[in-house]
């Protein structure tokens, strides 16, 4: 077993712990949660997402991304929307109010990226965001180890 301070567990809450209070000081000034800004930064890639797909991308689960919808919805920053091909299906748009919280917040956060990404190389900013893609992907819980294994064997990760 690893040492408690070499587990993956603990160097990644590390690297949260050191990384996410400059994001929090500026998701407070903005007054959203940090899961409120991870479905605003998420449609302002890609605006108009369906509710399951937003929680599966967002990694919160349905039931609690609902109530996340609400308080944005309250807020006047996303709307709900019945889809045209499937009306069972809810799809979140960013309203006017949405798209103007971008344009105020985008360079605080290009400011908070330029300063981490001072802190190391450009390959090994590159190196990390690979690897913990990698990692993310290939420990996905609906993926056995051996069905890692095998693809990375069959050459399907870089």
């Amino acid at each position: 077993m690893k040492t408690f301070e070499q587990s993956l567990p603990m160097m990644m809450h590390r690297a949260l712990n050191a990384v996410m209070p400059g994001f929090r000081r500026i998701f407070t000034r903005f007054g959203v949660t940090e899961r409120q800004w991870r479905v605003l930064r998420l449609l302002w890639e890609a605006d108009g997402k369906p509710l399951l797909a937003l929680a599966e991308a967002t990694l919160i689960p349905a039931p609690s991304l609902v109530g996340v919808i609400d308080r944005l919805q309250a807020r006047g920053l996303v709307e709900r929307r019945r889809s045209g091909q499937d009306r069972r299906v809810v799809q979140i748009w960013l309203t006017e109010a949405g798209f103007d919280l971008k344009a105020a917040v985008t360079p605080l956060v290009d400011e908070a990226y330029t300063a981490f990404e001072g802190l190391i190389s450009t390959e090994e900013w590159r190196a990390l965001a690979s690897t913990l893609g990698k990692i993310a992907d290939r420990a996905r819980p609906d993926r056995t180890a051996v069905d890692g294994a095998a693809r990375t064997r069959a050459g399907e990760y870089p």
